[in-house]
């Protein structure tokens, strides 16, 4: 618990005091945020606001990881692995950022080459659980053993929480703000759990998306970009797998699968009938077009996701 409590500290500290260094010298280099067509009018605002701030979240849930599993003892073989998927998916995210920025559009790595990159980086995880026996999913008195098949969960799963944090990315502090209740609840979980190692880096994470708030709440100084909300889609579900509750994510991540089916559901109805479900998706941006103020659905939804990961943890805590 102290180990913790360490990890947190020096996480939220870090975050706090590189990102005005950060933001200075994006401000300075003219990095910034290029928006989608579709909400540019919106949110025209924002069209200069520098991006990237991904950089310095993931740098203080390392240092702060690194540091408070030293001195816990705890560095072992599942810390390291996750440790290792938020490097590359941070790495993936910056690169598509970085391509943005360069071509002054919202246009960065092809889909087709970003999945290639989270496929392969979900590779990591899903191997190591298939050479350690433990491809058993389980919630609450559901168990079922997937064998071989656990790889194709596993891509699913973290291809799929990477791009859900990713597209709920769009307004104002709401993906840190959710991260910080979602992470919050993987950290009591692996506490629970006894998975000390993986408490400590669930719990950095949430002091780190604690303190990039103070920069991205709004009006936002800086966005996280594709290099915190891959890194940080891909940590959740990174977490979920090497602690085994796999399956527990989905409440503690509702909202990050409503935003993602909300798009899907747009996508499909439009290319079979012509017609539109949502005003514009992800949600987000449907009740932003209804009338909710920014802040009001950052509330609201940062609310839910809060509501979501408590019960989660209650019903965990009593399963077990």
């Amino acid at each position: 618990m102290i180990m913790m409590a360490t990890a947190a500290l020096i996480a939220l500290i870090l975050c706090l005091l590189l990102g005005i260094p950060y933001i200075v010298f994006m401000k300075k280099k003219a990095y910034s945020q290029y928006l989608r067509e579709e909400v540019a009018q919106m949110h025209s605002y924002k069209e200069k606001t520098p991006t990237t701030g991904g950089v310095f979240v993931v740098i203080s849930i390392l240092i702060a990881s690194f540091i408070s599993l030293f001195m816990a003892q705890k560095t072992s073989t599942s810390a390291i692995i996750v440790l290792m998927t938020l490097i590359f998916y941070s790495f993936t995210g910056f690169e598509d950022d970085i391509k943005k920025i360069k071509a002054q559009q919202n246009l960065g790595l092809s889909a087709r080459a970003k999945l290639m990159l989270q496929i392969a980086v979900a590779m990591l995880p899903a191997f190591y659980i298939i050479f350690s026996n433990q491809t058993e999913i389980s919630f609450l008195n559901f168990k079922f053993d997937l064998g071989w098949f656990y790889p194709v969960f596993v891509v699913f799963m973290m291809v799929g929480a990477s791009n859900a944090v990713n597209l709920t990315d769009g307004l104002d502090g709401l993906a840190a703000s959710s991260s910080v209740f979602a992470f919050l609840a993987c950290a009591v979980i692996c506490f629970f759990n006894g998975n000390m190692d993986l408490a400590i880096i669930s719990i950095a994470a949430c002091a780190s998306c604690l303190g990039f708030l103070y920069f991205n709440h709004k009006p936002a100084k800086i966005f996280m970009g594709d290099t915190g909300s891959l890194a940080l889609g891909g940590l959740l579900a990174t977490i979920a797998i090497m602690g085994k509750f796999e399956l527990w994510l989905i409440p503690i991540g509702i909202l990050f699968i409503v935003e993602t089916v909300s798009v899907m559901i747009q996508v499909t109805s439009f290319k079979t009938t012509g017609k539109r479900v949502f005003k514009m998706t992800p949600i987000h941006h449907h009740f932003e077009l209804s009338g909710w103020s920014e802040n009001k659905i950052v509330g609201v939804f940062t609310f839910i996701t809060f509501i979501c990961s408590l019960m989660t943890v209650v019903l965990y805590y009593l399963k077990a």
